[in-house]
């Protein structure tokens, strides 16, 4: 049985204009790197899901559902994100459980 926990952090861009009229050449390379990051997560076995809303406004959000083994780790993995850590978005950490999931198989 996993001692893990799950997580989701909830992101918001730090400023609207990012999607609504692009972002600048210094916050498309921190998203690009934000989802590497990610990536590099998922393959890890750490990240369970990420996504964001298809809208851009300012109800515009994403998500990402992780595991880790209590709070102190789950917020130090949210903080890891560099989109966090260069202040292009902003997160809040909750603790999680998923409920319900389809069969992931093809």
């Amino acid at each position: 049985i996993s001692s893990m926990q799950q997580w989701l952090y909830q992101l918001k861009p730090a400023r609207l204009e990012m999607l609504t009229d692009g972002p600048t050449p210094e916050e498309a390379e921190i998203v690009s790197r934000h989802f590497s990051h990610l990536q590099d997560l998922t393959q890890k076995g750490v990240m369970i899901l990420m996504g964001r809303t298809q809208n851009n406004d300012e109800s515009a959000f994403g998500i990402c559902i992780f595991e880790a083994e209590d709070e102190s780790a789950a917020r130090m993995i949210m903080e890891s994100d560099p989109a966090i850590g260069a202040g292009v978005m902003r997160a809040v950490l909750y603790p999680y459980k998923i409920a319900l999931m389809r069969d992931q198989t093809d």
